[in-house]
C-alpha cells in the first residue's frame, strides 16, 4: 500500500464557515481568486449563479434566526458577489 499523508482533520463548522465556503466558491467561479491549488480556473457563470442563489435562500430561510454578525456577513458576502457577477457578466 502507498504511503498516503494521514487524513486531516477539518475543524468544526458553523454557519459563517459554511457561508464563507460557498462564497469563495463563488468567487472562484468568478475568477476573482485561484482555486484552492492555486490554478486560475475559467469563468463559470452559471455556477456563480447558483451559489449566489443558494447563499440569497439561506438568507431569506434563516431571517431573523441569525446572530447579528452572522447576518452582517452574510448580506455583505451576498452583495459582494452581486456586484462582481454583473462585473464578470460585462465583460
Amino acid at each position: 500500500m502507498p504511503d498516503r499523508d494521514p487524513p486531516m482533520a477539518l475543524g468544526p463548522i458553523d454557519f459563517s464557515t459554511h457561508v464563507l465556503s460557498l462564497a469563495s466558491s463563488a468567487m472562484i467561479a468568478l475568477g476573482k481568486m485561484p482555486a484552492p491549488d492555486g490554478e486560475q480556473l475559467p469563468l463559470d457563470l452559471e455556477a456563480a449563479r447558483h451559489l449566489i442563489d443558494v447563499l440569497g435562500m439561506l438568507e431569506h430561510k434563516t431571517r431573523g434566526n441569525l446572530e447579528e454578525s452572522e447576518t452582517k456577513l452574510l448580506q455583505s458576502l451576498i452583495y459582494d458577489l452581486r456586484v462582481a457577477f454583473v462585473d464578470a457578466n460585462a465583460r
